[in-house]
């Protein structure tokens, strides 16, 4: 779907338009919707009483009126309402809208005597920008339908920071829902440098012999199966005056994975294009970070690769020298993205990062503890911490603390080398001890958001339909360039 949404300052009723939609909520018209009803001469109350119209969240009632048609779209009860009751019914209402083949149309933006103006207009035109997506690169004739969406009484800055945000959200999908035979390792590098290249950003991207004379050990291990040759790449944006702090984000990139000689069954691999979600996230949140200029200094990096195997695919039992020195023994071919992030974390570290934060699709663990809807968040840092899933509440994403547990880091310990990649044969604790694994490559305040479960959706959710999630995109840039819609 091709959609425009346009701030407005007048009232629903004074917005020329083929359909007007106004909200039914908590079992009775909102204010804009009863102008509408008063202009009509109470036609709409009328209507309303005969068909014993509830108002369910998303439920839709097409009424004549005059020479317009107005669309009454439910917003549920009160009790429970919140920001992503607006986003929700934004998705839900551009469908509705094109369902019933208008191009145009005009809203009442909803709930905005509750939440504010500039909140529900954000999360209205961000829940429409979100739902209106599609992915029909390959379809051969693909059916794209159009719509013009006007904001009635809205700030335009919210929705101007709605559209960046979601243009953002949806460049990582489009990564993640790219096949794989499309989006090889160089093929990521080359859209980093597009990306780089209309954003006004510094890139870098390495190819396999400048990772090798890097001793980037780790990472190549796993890239070495693969007749697609991984690639390092390094955005950076820089503000124009001295920044407020340096901040590292790094993605993992793993355009593909088999699990190597750690196979997995076949029907798991059919959603392992996703793996490198971390990567498409960090990427999208570089192209909204230069559009939004913060006052911080914010640098990405991918360790992009391919798990294949082949003749010249590492091993169980191997053993792989990090960037770090740190030399890894392998037990499971499967956890490969631990190793690639190893290094892209050291190197973050060693490039002057006061801070890192890191996301990945890392382990089945963290989907088993916590569902395909929310993110696990390990931290090494309580204040960073803190500043992450604060940002992810503000932005609308499902973050949830887990421990670092100390205790467990013995489980990691080799006695080949200096590490392990697992810890053996036992599955309890699997996220936490690939959590600790990540730490123990750098110092500096991490951040380890596993997002296994919310990164990608085989069925479509509430903001889009199946496939690439852009889960992290609102989260980071909410952390980095906090918005200033949050003071009414």
């Amino acid at each position: 779907m091709e959609i425009t949404v346009k701030s407005a300052r007048r009232y629903v009723d004074e917005i020329p338009a083929p359909l007007t939609v106004a909200g039914y909520w908590g079992g009775e018209l909102t204010e804009e919707a009863k102008k509408l009803d008063t202009k009509s001469g109470g036609q709409l109350s009328r209507v309303l009483d005969e068909l014993k119209y509830k108002g369910e969240f998303g439920e839709t009632l097409l009424l004549p009126l005059g020479e317009q048609f107005v669309l009454l779209f439910g917003l549920g009860r009160k009790r429970g309402v919140s920001l992503e009751t607006v986003r929700r019914a934004g998705a839900k209402l551009v469908h509705e809208i094109t369902r019933l083949g208008f191009k145009e149309a005009v809203t009442e933006t909803f709930l905005a005597e509750k939440f504010g103006k500039k909140q529900a207009s954000y999360a209205l035109a961000e829940g429409a920008l979100l739902g209106a997506y599609e992915f029909k690169k390959y379809k051969s004739d693909p059916e794209i339908k159009k719509l013009r969406l006007w904001l009635a009484r809205s700030s335009g800055p919210a929705v101007d920071r709605a559209e960046i945000v979601a243009e953002a959200v949806n460049y990582a999908r489009d990564l993640v829902n790219e096949p794989p035979n499309v989006l090889t390792p160089a093929e990521l590098g080359e859209r980093a440098k597009e990306l780089a290249r209309e954003a006004g950003l510094e890139v870098e991207v390495w190819d396999e012999r400048q990772i090798q004379q890097a001793g980037m050990g780790a990472f190549y291990g796993v890239a070495q199966g693969s007749v697609n040759p991984p690639r390092f790449i390094q955005l950076t944006y820089r503000p124009q005056a001295k920044p407020s702090r340096v901040v590292a984000l790094v993605g993992k990139g793993m355009t593909f994975d088999t699990g190597g000689y750690s196979l997995k069954p076949s029907e798991s691999m059919l959603t392992m294009k996703c793996d490198m979600a971390g990567a498409a996230a960090v990427l999208g949140t570089m192209r909204a970070i230069a559009r939004l200029q913060p006052d911080c200094e914010v640098r990405a990096y991918v360790a992009a690769a391919e798990n294949m195997i082949s003749g010249t695919a590492y091993r169980v039992s191997d053993v792989l020298k990090s960037l770090s020195g740190k030399t890894v023994e392998v037990l499971n071919t499967d956890a490969e993205g631990r190793l690639t992030l190893a290094d892209a974390i050291t190197y973050a570290d060693r490039e002057g990062a006061e801070s890192i934060i890191e996301l990945s699709t890392l382990t089945g663990a963290c989907v088993i503890a916590l569902g395909d809807k929310v993110a696990g968040m390990f931290s090494t840092d309580t204040r960073l911490g803190r500043e992450v899933q604060e940002a992810a509440e503000r932005a609308g994403e499902k973050v949830w603390p887990m421990p670092l547990e100390e205790e467990y880091r013995e489980m990691i310990v080799s006695n080949t080398a200096d590490l392990k990649n697992v810890h053996g044969r036992s599955r309890h604790g699997g996220a936490i001890v690939a959590g600790l694994f990540l730490a123990e490559f750098t110092e500096k305040p991490l951040v380890h958001l596993d997002i296994a479960g919310p990164a990608y959706s085989e069925r479509p959710h509430p903001l889009g339909p199946a496939g690439g999630v852009g889960f992290g995109v609102r989260t980071l840039v909410e952390l980095l360039s906090p918005s200033p819609l949050n003071e009414e």
